[in-house]
């Protein structure tokens, strides 16, 4: 192939624009000095804070009124009495006495639930049959 002069600077033209495309574009980063940085993180929190639910719509959606949250609350902090919410002449379900009365429980031994056994009968009883029907001739 051979290429007159004028081909060539035509072609050395379009190499060089081509080239001159490549280069990357120029940065536009600009350092941030600290109080333009407080500020613009200060500009995001504000922009996520305006998208956030207000404490309005979790008190409107609230299923309890406030007057009973106050009852409540007020419960919370009054004095407790010597009897409590049970009646001395009750006894809690939760606790059993022994002896002593001082709320310790023996501990029950580890075991599987209960019907767990049928469970295990069933299950050995199917692979006898299986077994059986194999061996048989299946």
């Amino acid at each position: 192939m051979s290429y007159n002069k004028s081909e060539l600077d035509a072609l050395r033209k379009r190499i060089e624009q081509l080239e001159g495309k490549v280069d990357p574009p120029k940065s536009t980063f600009k350092p941030m000095s600290d109080a333009e940085h407080r500020d613009w993180v200060h500009q995001m929190n504000e922009r996520r804070m305006s998208m956030a639910t207000p404490p309005s719509v979790f008190r409107d959606l609230n299923v309890i009124p406030d007057h009973i949250v106050k009852g409540i609350v007020q419960d919370r902090h009054a004095p407790t009495s010597a009897t409590g919410m049970i009646p001395q002449s009750q006894q809690r379900a939760d606790v059993h006495v022994r002896g002593s009365g001082s709320g310790y429980v023996d501990p029950r031994p580890l075991s599987p639930p209960p019907g767990i056994g049928w469970v295990d009968a069933q299950l050995i009883a199917d692979d006898v049959r299986q077994r059986a029907k194999r061996k048989g001739g299946g």
